[in-house]
């Protein structure tokens, strides 16, 4: 009778488990409920939500706005400075002719000779007319002699002693500078004066060396 009695009481602590188990089953819907109506709440208003597409179409309009002017800003420098790069390689002829002027007229064999007269005639004629297409074409020497250094258009090569100038002041032109419009082509290479250093301070730190 007692093992009976123990057998009917086995099946009631089973039950007891699987009431617990599908009791803590059917907590998890519940929290999931609950959370979902939390959502619900937090939903923008139609009027903040207005206002959040008023926000984004502006700020769309504003970037479509910067990508026009930077567009136009392009255009206008690639229909303004297309030919830079060319300007810039045309610029040797220049200098070539200034180059063959100085070898000629160096030139021992042909100095104070009716042909050497002729052959620099004919060069500067070309180096005018060079000269003449390119301000044509907006592309201007720079006039550097006797003015202060400015590092946007100079580039200092060497220093001159010399008391009658203004340190600083360029009184020498190795190359020919240009412009194209507003813009740097190539500076002006260019010696600058400075004042004559003392002889006597010279000897001095001779002497103490």
């Amino acid at each position: 009778m007692e093992k009976e009695q123990n057998q009917d009481i086995k099946p009631n602590e089973n039950n007891e488990e699987e009431n617990n188990e599908s009791s803590s089953e059917t907590v998890a819907p519940k929290s999931n409920e609950g959370s979902e109506d939390n959502s619900k709440t937090i939903d923008k208003s139609p009027e903040d939500k207005i206002l959040e597409l008023e926000d984004k179409i502006a700020r769309t309009f504003a970037e479509m706005e910067n990508q026009r002017r930077r567009f136009e800003k392009e255009r206008e420098d690639a229909f303004e400075y297309g030919g830079f790069a060319f300007a810039k390689e045309a610029l040797n002829l220049i200098d070539n002719l200034d180059r063959s002027k100085q070898i000629l007229s160096n030139d021992k064999s042909l100095e104070n000779t009716e042909a050497l007269k002729k052959i620099l005639e004919h060069l500067e004629v070309i180096n005018k007319d060079i000269i003449t297409v390119f301000s044509k074409n907006n592309i201007n020497p720079i006039d550097c002699l006797n003015k202060k250094l400015d590092p946007n258009f100079h580039q200092a090569m060497i220093e001159i002693e010399d008391d009658q100038k203004e340190p600083g002041t360029i009184v020498q032109e190795i190359q020919k500078g240009f412009t194209i419009k507003e813009r740097l082509l190539r500076p002006s290479l260019v010696g600058v004066s400075k004042k004559t250093e003392n002889k006597d301070r010279k000897s001095e730190e001779n002497k103490e060396i």
